[in-house]
């Protein structure tokens, strides 16, 4: 994708009268040489692959390591009882934000979006919204070209992978993704996406990557369910009008600022942070025997 910032979006979008997908997907016919029907069928692809693997969970799977299975199936027990803290329809985002990190972690087909480590964020707020009947395929679709414009500025102004920049770059991402995303699914302006986008990611900003045994299961799977429940928090903010006070372009360009200040032993090595906790450094032990 030719866009470096956001605000080169907005600009397309204001010039030309258009909605923020249509600059994302017009960006990709370009730089693809691909058809508007070509780049659709590959997201419609895309989509049902996410809803496939949301489908294919199974609650028996357990990790390699044991670390990582059926607690995703808990919260869907759970949930059931209809007597939880944040009601039905958050906790099937809670469900599915487990559901996905832990079928990433059984070795399962997932969607990177835009990493597997983060894969769970983005179907969590989706999954549910189109099963509730709240959005369609073609709608969906589009909210996904509105992640993946994000994604790709967030990609090309500072990083995705938790190695580079911690799980802000991460999980941070992935919510940035996701309320950008619930922003237009819910008839947001190209503005308030934005300002969505901005606010999740800084509240993320920070956000170590310290894998336990190296491993993308403790505390990773759980953090996708803090990134879908924050992206949430800040569609809902930037549609009730709330701005962010920092540019979205700034927020990213500040991550990238606060990843490469960050000690190398919080970027994914499981050196530091609660990988090198005691109960960490056992589990470590105990997977080496």
């Amino acid at each position: 994708m030719a866009y470096q910032s956001v605000e080169g979006i907005l600009k397309y979008c204001r010039a030309q009268g258009k909605r923020f997908f249509e600059a994302v997907l017009e960006d990709d016919m370009e730089e693809r040489k691909v058809s508007r029907e070509e780049s659709l069928k590959e997201m419609y692809d895309m989509w049902d692959a996410m809803l496939l693997a949301g489908t294919s969970y199974e609650k028996e799977a357990r990790s390699a390591s044991r670390l990582v299975g059926g607690q995703g199936a808990a919260v869907e027990e759970y949930r059931k009882k209809g007597d939880t803290l944040c009601g039905d329809y958050l906790n099937q985002v809670i469900e599915q934000a487990l559901e996905m990190g832990e079928s990433n972690a059984c070795m399962k087909r997932i969607v990177a979006a835009p990493t597997a480590g983060a894969c769970g964020v983005l179907p969590a707020v989706l999954i549910p919204f189109y099963r509730s009947g709240q959005g369609s395929h073609e709608q969906i679709v589009e909210a996904l070209y509105v992640a993946a414009g994000i994604g790709q500025v967030i990609a090309s102004r500072a990083f995705i992978a938790g190695a580079a920049g911690g799980c802000q770059a991460e999980i941070g991402a992935a919510s940035s993704m996701a309320a950008a995303a619930l922003v237009a699914l819910k008839g947001g302006t190209n503005e308030q996406i934005v300002h969505g986008a901005a606010m999740a990611l800084k509240n993320l900003l920070g956000l170590v990557c310290d894998p336990v045994a190296g491993l993308v299961e403790v505390p990773c799977v759980k953090r996708n369910v803090a990134g879908a429940v924050n992206a949430m928090a800040c569609a809902d903010m930037a549609l009730a009008g709330i701005a962010s006070a920092i540019p979205a372009d700034q927020v990213f360009d500040a991550m990238r600022e606060v990843g490469e200040k960050m000690h190398p032993s919080l970027r994914e090595t499981g050196e530091g942070g609660l990988a090198a906790t005691k109960e960490g450094m056992r589990i470590v032990g105990e997977l080496r025997h």
